[in-house]
């Protein structure tokens, strides 16, 4: 039995532990971050326990309080300015913490694989150079931009922090990160004139199941998955395990929006990737609690796939189901801009520029600035050829002088052929396209860039590339 001394003196050591434990704060809130402007963020994090625990923020007179818990933990909503900075927030619980440089501005979440993970540098194992990459960071130094890219990680059981470091924009920290993400911030930033933060969770050869949560995996039953014990060996693309380690921790962290690119690994088994896509859009809005936050993604570039099997259209035909599916979001076509002999496109810029068109558009409220490019609407079948309608053409229908060469048209046998196709325009003053081919002469479907590798060649007047469709359900 512990004498009444010993007992006295663990007592006094446990009770300094106590007293002198020092704030924490989660991986993605330090200094040199960005918040959301205009918004209630929330801050966390632990304490000593039930302690007192202010905070002030530099950008307010305010000072915020709040309670810990038992254990430590606690948490405080606060409101940010408009956009601006640098400013300081001081923590403290008896023990004073201090995080600076920090800006206000607007925070965007790139995610996906290997064509949003790829940084500006390429992948040195893999044939995968960004076009005019030096020039890139030639151009990089830029203080209002800020990038925080989250450690790879994977879990079986969702993480409340990830690893990462919030760094400023300059050839150093640039060269390592997500291209797609740093132009599309640096775009954003020229264009608003506001700081941005770009916080990159991403990794190639990843399929979409690994970024979802077992919830949203639920609401797609059709989707067989195999859930390995605790014990076992993680593989990256288990179900949830990408999710639970490098987006469960940042869905406290308020963002202004998501850009997607993945696609790739889930093209062998396309069927139901546009339910695993709502699914996973509506499970991350959830968590973020956010409301239906924009959600821009890209639809895969072509490419020559292993195999010759032409099934990666069908994947790209689930990703244009999903843009009519899921509230506030936009899908970028890449029809026209893919690489023959890499799955990894070379010119990232076009990518980010299209994504942020959608952005400025629809997030922003530009007005006067296309985002979407040509959709098919409808189809009239005329006599031995076939009228096809679209939407987002307001502007017209363009080739830029050259021959349409990815169309194909079929009859009851279900055998396409390569068809002539012309722009033209109709009674009412709008552009259609019309297709015909002399080996088919009673046409009933139409199809459009519909082959792993095409180059497209469909534009509207603004420059933007028509999506590959079907017109059949074959």
């Amino acid at each position: 039995m512990l004498k009444i001394s010993s007992i006295i003196l663990i007592l006094i050591f446990l009770n300094t532990l106590s007293v002198s434990a020092k704030i924490t704060l989660p991986d993605i809130i330090q200094s040199n971050m960005v918040l959301q402007q205009k918004s209630k963020v929330l801050l966390w994090g632990e304490a000593r326990s039930n302690a007192e625990v202010t905070i002030k923020a530099s950008w307010s007179k305010k000072l915020y309080k709040t309670k810990s818990n038992a254990d430590g933990s606690w948490r405080i909503t606060v409101q940010t300015p408009a956009a601006g900075g640098p400013y300081d927030i001081t923590f403290n619980d008896g023990t004073r913490l201090k995080i600076k440089n920090i800006l206000i501005g607007e925070v965007w979440l790139c995610s996906g694989q290997s064509n949003m993970e790829i940084p500006v540098v390429g992948y040195s194992y893999w044939p995968a150079p960004i076009l005019h990459s030096n020039d890139i960071l030639f151009n990089s130094n830029n203080s209002q931009i800020r990038l925080y890219k989250v450690e790879k990680a994977f879990s079986k059981k969702p993480l409340k922090d990830c690893k990462g470091i919030w760094q400023e924009s300059n050839p150093q920290t640039v060269r390592e990160f997500s291209a797609v993400g740093y132009l599309y911030a640096k775009l954003l930033q020229q264009k608003l004139k506001v700081p941005v933060g770009i916080i990159e969770a991403a990794v190639g050869a990843t399929v979409i199941e690994t970024w979802m949560s077992k919830n949203s995996l639920a609401e797609v039953p059709e989707v067989k998955l195999s859930y390995k014990p605790d014990s076992s060996k993680i593989d990256m693309n288990d179900p949830s395990v990408a999710f639970n380690a490098m987006i469960n921790p940042l869905t406290e962290f308020r963002i202004k929006g998501v850009i997607w690119y993945q696609g790739e690994q889930n093209w062998v088994d396309p069927k139901y990737y546009n339910k695993l896509m709502v699914a996973m859009v509506k499970g991350w809005r959830k968590l973020w609690g956010q409301g239906n936050f924009p959600f821009y993604y890209v639809q895969i570039a072509p490419y020559k796939y292993p195999y010759d099997r032409n099934l990666v259209p069908y994947l790209r035909e689930e990703q244009l189901k999903a843009m009519n599916e899921i509230p506030n979001c936009g899908m970028v076509v890449s029809l026209d801009v893919g690489s023959e002999y890499t799955v990894h496109p070379p010119n990232k810029l076009i990518i980010s520029k299209r994504l942020l068109y959608w952005a400025l558009a629809k997030t922003y409220g530009w007005k006067g600035l296309a985002y979407c490019g040509p959709i098919y609407k409808s189809m009239k079948i005329k006599g031995n050829s076939i009228e096809v309608f679209f939407n987002y053409d307001s502007t017209g229908l363009t080739s830029y002088g050259k021959k349409l060469s990815c169309f194909k048209i079929a009859g009851k046998d279900k055998k396409f052929y390569q068809a002539s196709a012309r722009i033209s325009r109709d009674k009412l003053g709008t552009d259609i396209v019309i297709v015909h081919s002399d080996s088919v002469k009673t046409p009933i479907a139409v199809r459009y860039g519909f082959k792993d590798w095409v180059k497209g060649d469909l534009y509207n007047n603004m420059g933007l590339p028509a999506s590959p469709f079907k017109t059949d359900n074959w």
